[in-house]
């Protein structure tokens, strides 16, 4: 097999380096793995909060609030509390 480009097609129309490709996968499978370790440390992290008595689905919320624009967030707090007004769920009622 060349290493520098194969067929996949049969009109010959779709050539690629298979070096290449095999670089593209070995990356993603990389980050793939990272990404498990990350998540795993998020775990230890609320794991630990909840130990010290935090919420952790507040801190979720919070931390999903946190990476929102303001702009976006205030947009969904005033349609939320119109659709729990509407409900008859409103705040402090």
């Amino acid at each position: 097999m060349d290493e520098r480009s194969e067929e996949i097609s049969a009109s010959g129309t779709a050539n690629f380096s298979v070096g290449q490709l095999r670089a593209i996968i070995e990356r993603i499978e990389r980050l793939e793995e990272e990404k498990a370790e990350i998540a795993d440390q998020i775990k230890e992290v609320y794991a630990e909060a909840k130990a010290h008595g935090f919420d952790t689905k507040i801190l979720r919320k919070v931390v999903s609030l946190r990476k929102k624009d303001p702009e976006d967030r205030e947009e969904e707090e005033i349609m939320l509390d119109t659709y729990l007004s509407a409900l008859g769920m409103a705040r402090g009622a």
